[in-house]
């Protein structure tokens, strides 16, 4: 039975979390760019597009870019059922605090380890990407397996440090860097059309090209162990356009998470997806050979620099390199908050140091060395693999896209039945949201059928494996009954959001009859 830091608490105790069952035990410090920051910062589409684009390249050709705007408006459509659900239970830990409540604790548990599970592979391959592609090509050194291990170790070690040292740092941190992307982004994205234009070199004719790949049956479905090689493109844009549920998972530590979180998450998904999809285009018609491009290991910084020359070539590295550890911070982040999250409702191993708080610092401390040793393991895994980066990308595309479908169908099934909101509404659109969103993750989940995704595939066993054998120890131990989430009382009637308050008590039946 949950017994420590989950009394339920009145909404005028100024240091509790309104409405959560929890108490404040972080500070609520989070503004509207911070939380927009968050979700910016984890997608990062210089991080995605720089790693990604030559392996598109290779599958599907210079025509594979046109699977990104059908990727934005599928993540579009998940990303507003996800501020559905964060406007109803604003609160730390996002899909494992929303399946626990509105499903079961049990489904809450197996939804916040998979999501664990991506958290801590997902950092290892975007900082991977730094030590294995970027610093050999910015610093002109021989790449290595081991070389690139000991770098990225290093890499995941400064992030958890200051993860742990100051949030407040952290968040300054990445706005720096979000920001800083999204100048140099659109700077540069203006800069490569109008040299492109002026010098003759930019051809939009390439952009409908399918070399390397073949024309034959382009668009098929593909076989049953085989995605077409249009289908393999929509990788580029599952890739890149995740995370931007991370601003969720710090509801407690954001101003006004209700209304702040679903815009700040829908936002980043419409500025990434816009802003994504010009520079796509910009370099995708700056192509001079779709094939000897695609043997290059950082092909989009070699157009870059046969366009507007080596300097600005490495200019766009360094931008490269700020987003990659900005990303990483933020996951970061992330992860030690779902950590926490678990162990402060007992369900995580070691949930008895987990759930800490540093008095000091403010953060969880103990959850973020977690965090550092569980990459540091993964990493390990992968050190002597060849093709390490390929597996790592793939189980970091996998997993969210099984996060995304559990979630997006335990809406469905509970829709009707919701908590009130407090801040943003699907309205008349929720519909047609569910249904974009259903077909999407669909066909997403499709494309995992490839063969070339073996390994991930086995890495995602590996871990739901581990996560079921805790999860019988659980069960044994204390049973269903003993591992209920605290209520959630009334927000609508305490805060008085709504003209219109609930009947007293009314949330938390919902989460009562939930845990039933």
């Amino acid at each position: 039975m949950v017994t420590t830091n989950t009394d339920v608490v009145q909404g005028d105790d100024p240091s509790s979390a309104p409405g959560s069952g929890y108490k404040q035990e972080m500070r609520r410090e989070l503004s509207r760019y911070a939380s927009f920051a968050m979700a910016f910062g984890f997608v990062s589409i210089a991080t995605g597009i720089f790693t990604t684009y030559g392996s598109v390249l290779n599958s599907s050709g210079p025509r594979g870019i046109f699977a990104w705007p059908i990727s934005v408006i599928g993540q579009l459509s998940v990303a507003l059922v996800f501020g559905a659900l964060a406007a109803r239970i604003p609160i730390n830990g996002y899909a494992y605090q929303w399946v626990s409540r509105l499903v079961n604790p049990v489904w809450g548990w197996v939804m916040g380890w998979i999501s664990f599970s991506f958290l801590g592979v997902v950092v290892v391959a975007v900082d991977y990407t730094v030590a294995a592609t970027i610093l050999p090509e910015l610093l002109q050194y021989q790449g290595t397996t081991q070389n690139a291990w000991a770098i990225t170790a290093v890499v995941i070690l400064l992030q958890a440090i200051l993860v742990a040292a100051s949030t407040q740092l952290t968040h300054k941190v990445n706005k720096v860097a979000v920001t800083v992307q999204l100048i140099g982004m659109i700077s540069l994205t203006v800069l490569l059309f109008v040299v492109g234009a002026f010098t003759g070199k930019l051809d939009f004719s390439t952009l409908f090209s399918a070399a390397p790949a073949t024309t034959d049956g382009y668009y098929a479905l593909g076989t049953a162990t085989e995605a077409g090689p249009f289908a393999l493109a929509f990788l580029l844009g599952a890739f890149t356009i995740v995370g931007f549920e991370s601003a969720a998972n710090l509801a407690e530590e954001t101003k006004d998470p209700a209304r702040v979180i679903p815009k700040a998450m829908a936002q980043a998904v419409l500025s990434l997806g816009v802003l994504g999809f010009l520079f796509l285009v910009a370099i995708t018609a700056l192509i001079d050979d779709p094939v000897k491009l695609a043997q290059s290991a950082t092909p989009v910084a070699t157009v870059i620099t046969a366009v507007l020359g080596s300097t600005v070539g490495k200019a766009l590295l360094v931008l490269v390199v700020v987003s990659i550890f900005s990303c990483g911070l933020v996951i970061t982040m992330s992860g030690t908050r779902l950590v926490w999250a678990m162990s402060r409702d007992e369900r995580f191993p070691g949930w008895q140091a987990l759930r800490k708080v540093n008095p000091s610092r403010g953060t969880p401390l103990n959850a973020t060395l977690f965090i550092f040793v569980v990459a540091e393991l993964i990493l390990a895994c992968f050190s002597v693999s060849t093709d390490a980066l390929f597996s790592l990308f793939s189980a970091a595309t996998l997993l969210p896209a099984i996060i995304y479908a559990g979630t997006v169908l335990m809406y469905i099934v509970k829709r009707k039945s919701l908590p009130p909101t407090q801040g943003f509404s699907l309205g008349r659109w929720e519909i047609p949201v569910i249904v974009v969103a259903s077909v999407w993750l669909g066909y997403e989940l499709l494309i995992f059928r490839d063969q070339s995704f073996r390994d991930p595939w086995l890495y995602v066993l590996v871990l739901f494996a581990l996560g079921a054998a805790y999860l019988v120890y659980l069960l044994v131990r204390r049973g269903v009954s003993g591992m209920s989430m605290p209520d959630m009382i009334n927000i609508d009637e305490t805060l008085d959001v709504t003209a219109a308050p609930a009947a007293p008590g009314a949330v938390g039946a919902t989460a009562k009859e939930s845990n039933r």
